[in-house]
């Protein structure tokens, strides 16, 4: 670090405002590496011109000296936000390792182990883990699982569903028309996701499973890329007694919710339901598919993969973002800046002239929904702009995910740089 940017974190720090921008963004660096990447790179999902250099705590630095209170957590895959003790005892740790990657499902080593039994801790009884590199590749092994238990049978999805982009996962993807258009599919039965217990199509699954035999219901609990929609009780309750009735897997993606996300380990929990498989990704840094022993394939070699588990630094720092969350009661943190932050949002609701129109979530997984897409896109520039950090979701809504390590001046500090957005927009 450059004494420049000391000087600015030193005096971040004695102000209490950590926010700063010193460059107009995107600054001269950010520009060059923007072009370079434009030049060579498919234009995928960038929302603004952020080129990240570093971090600590709930801040990003850009190569330009800007500094931002990160409400996406990288979508949410950044829980212990950055800079992290715990997550740097690790780095160094195996910084002088030889072995840092290994062939996972070919070779055993101790992180593997260890990070599979924390993560059966927080899971069910009865369940096994296949530990796997990303949040697509969960899903993918979780309908594998359930084909490999009820045969090749169509999979039923939710409407506004993400689960992936790989091709099986891509199947049961249904929020953007762009994520999908000339892809194949394999066979698929969809239906809404009801967000209301008075929903007159609450009970379509049961009304499906009595014409159609299934493979496999597959469901958010709280939608993410679909646009931060939360099911109610009494849809995630039918799916699951239906599912029981018919002998069919429940498969929840837990991919973003997961990982104390909405203030407990699991969404699902908020639902009085255990499902029959899981997919879990993100704040875990790797990924991993959870089954009810009964589902376990049982036969060598139907599930595998050249790099299943990723890096061992990978795996080691999962195990230890699940001991810090339950060393340093992180579920209940998550729990109670939510809450706090979800009542800050829906008091900017009323102050905003009409420009935001809803205001949802659970724990620090929450959604502000904007009258038009154009609104919330300007919306997303203008906090960039002042040093805060937000992603979309869904076609006119932000997901606000922070890092749940997060502090009620962090809250504050974010809910007034949204405030000061929202006045120019």
């Amino acid at each position: 670090m450059c004494i420049q940017d000391m000087l600015i974190l030193h005096i971040c720090h004695r102000t209490g405002v950590r926010h700063r921008i010193v460059v107009e963004p995107p600054g001269r660096n950010a520009q060059m590496i923007i072009d370079m990447m434009n030049r060579n790179c498919y234009n995928s999902t960038f929302v603004y011109p952020l080129v990240i250099d570093d971090g600590e705590g709930c801040y990003i630095r850009d190569v330009d000296g800007n500094i931002y209170l990160d409400f996406t957590s990288n979508i949410g895959s950044s829980p212990l936000g950055y800079k992290h003790p715990d997550v740097i005892d690790v780095l160094n740790k195996y910084s002088s390792m030889g072995v840092h990657k290994i062939a996972g499902q070919d070779f055993y080593c101790k992180e593997h182990a260890e990070l599979a039994e924390g993560l059966l801790s927080i899971v069910p009884k009865g369940f096994k883990a296949f530990l796997i590199n990303s949040g697509a590749e969960a899903v993918e092994n979780a309908i594998k699982i359930a084909y490999r238990k009820m045969g090749a049978l169509p999979g039923v999805s939710c409407i506004n569903a993400f689960h992936g982009r790989t091709l099986g996962a891509l199947t049961f993807t249904f929020s953007k028309p762009v994520q999908k258009s000339n892809f194949p599919e394999l066979p698929v039965k969809r239906i809404k996701f009801c967000t209301s217990d008075d929903d007159p199509e609450i009970d379509a699954i049961e009304n499906l499973l009595k014409e159609n035999r299934v493979a496999f219901i597959i469901t958010e609990v709280i939608q993410g890329e679909g646009g931060y929609n939360i099911a109610s009780r009494r849809f995630i309750k039918t799916l699951r007694s239906c599912a029981d009735a018919y002998g069919i897997p429940l498969i929840i993606d837990e991919v973003q919710s997961g990982m104390g996300r909405t203030g407990r380990w699991w969404a699902y929990e908020h639902y009085d339901i255990e499902p029959d498989i899981m997919a879990v990704a993100k704040a875990l840094y790797v990924g991993a598919t959870l089954y009810r022993r009964e589902l376990d394939p049982g036969k060598q070699g139907v599930l595998s993969s050249t790099w299943g588990g990723g890096n061992r630094i990978d795996l080691a720092i999962g195990s230890r973002i699940i001991d810090v969350i339950k060393r340093d009661n992180l579920l209940s943190n998550a729990e109670r800046m939510g809450y706090m932050l979800l009542k800050a949002l829906k008091d900017i609701r009323d102050d905003s002239n009409g420009k935001v129109v809803d205001v949802r979530g659970i724990g620090l997984m929450i959604g502000v929904e904007f009258t038009s897409k154009d609104v919330r896109d300007r919306f997303i520039l203008h906090a960039f702009k002042k040093g805060l950090l937000l992603l979309p979701a869904g076609l006119k809504v932000i997901r606000v995910i922070p890092p749940l390590i997060i502090r009620e001046e962090e809250v504050h500090e974010g809910v007034e740089l949204m405030y000061n957005a929202l006045r120019e927009v």
